[in-house]
């Protein structure tokens, strides 16, 4: 039997949206003598609630790799009724969390969530933006934490053709880091490229979401392409083959950020985390 996807019993679910440099974190999840945005926020939630064995309850929209930004990032935390007497007459909001937070991170609006929310499996879309300054783009040291440099030129035109073939639902073993009892099918609604005025590339990803190292590998596949060193055919037939290759690689964080984090209207918010926790299967590939 499934979780349900709201609180337990007895206990109040809060939603939190907030943005951070990932520079110099070691990713969201907390981890044992390292910074992490998760250990941040818990340590400012444990001087107002005090101490939690569960953390809790916190579950957030995605956890982001060591160096990967969030412009736009949700989570949600469960408080019960003694966490909450705790407050006394300040309220719970973003100004309270932003005065015990480091300046990496900003908290934009706490609120009680609606019935049946999930920050991660409620949510139907995530947005990503990965950075790139290749040749034409003039150097910017003020931008330096937040795009990957690359000494080539890349021809945009064959990347974004690139990027239209991998659209749609998909097997994309061949860009995720495998986990044991998770799929690698995930439908990619939006993935394209652009240059903009500056000569920043700007590679834009929208999906439902997306396994380990999915984005950051899709953004060396199409690299790649914009170098010359796979072609569009290539790229496609490595995509259908499904099968992690060498052909390119895993390019640097820092260029990434999430973005956007799309949730249904409230009456449909549970039905959405149901759906969510189901496997997808090979069958719904599309072709």
């Amino acid at each position: 039997m499934s979780k349900p996807a709201g609180p337990a019993s007895g206990l109040s679910r809060f939603r939190i949206n907030l943005a951070y440099d990932g520079t110099d974190f070691s990713g969201w999840a907390k981890q044992p003598n390292l910074r992490t945005v998760q250990g941040e926020l818990l340590a400012a939630l444990e001087q107002i609630f005090g101490p939690s064995q569960d953390d809790f309850g916190m579950r957030v929209a995605g956890r982001t790799d060591a160096g990967v930004h969030a412009g736009y990032q949700v989570c949600h935390i469960d408080l019960d009724e003694a966490q909450l007497a705790r407050l006394g007459r300040t309220p719970f909001g973003a100004k309270r969390l932003n005065g015990l937070l480091p300046e990496d991170i900003s908290v934009s609006q706490v609120e009680r969530a609606p019935e049946g929310f999930d920050a991660r499996f409620s949510a139907t879309a995530r947005l990503y933006h990965y950075g790139i300054a290749d040749a034409e783009c003039e150097p910017n040291p003020k931008q330096a934490r937040y795009v990957l440099a690359h000494p080539k030129v890349l021809e945009v035109d064959k990347m974004s053709q690139a990027a239209a073939e991998m659209v749609g639902l998909r097997d994309f073993g061949a860009f995720c880091k495998p986990r044991a009892g998770a799929t690698t099918i995930r439908e990619l609604r939006r993935l394209e490229v652009e240059r903009e005025e500056s000569g920043r590339i700007v590679i834009t990803f929208e999906a439902d979401a997306f396994c380990h190292n999915m984005v950051r590998s899709l953004v060396g596949a199409l690299i790649a392409v914009g170098e010359g060193r796979i072609t569009v055919a290539e790229l496609v037939a490595i995509q259908q083959a499904a099968v992690r290759t060498s052909r390119f690689k895993v390019v640097d964080p820092r260029g990434l950020s999430l973005d956007g984090v799309e949730y249904p209207a409230d009456q449909l918010l549970a039905s959405q985390a149901e759906k969510a926790r189901n496997l997808r299967s090979s069958e719904e590939i599309s072709v």
